[in-house]
């Protein structure tokens, strides 16, 4: 089934009180304006990430991993 349809379902089996609440949230959702975010690229996600480790930790990580060397 189509999401508006289950809906719709859903709304046939409310008692008028919650019709009224559902009405309410609807009117409010219409109303505000839709904050429009830009998603981050997978590339700017990956630039933000900071890591803590020493200047030679790329070259030397096996020496780390070992214990050869400590930061």
């Amino acid at each position: 089934m189509v999401t508006r349809e289950l809906v719709k379902e859903e709304i046939e089996r409310l008692n008028r009180e919650e019709l009224s609440e559902v009405y309410e949230f609807i009117k409010q959702k219409m109303v505000q304006p839709k904050a429009r975010t830009k998603k981050k690229s997978l590339m700017a996600s990956l630039k933000s990430i900071k890591i803590n480790a020493p200047e030679d930790f790329a070259i030397n990580h096996d020496l780390y991993v070992t214990g050869e060397k400590r930061a």
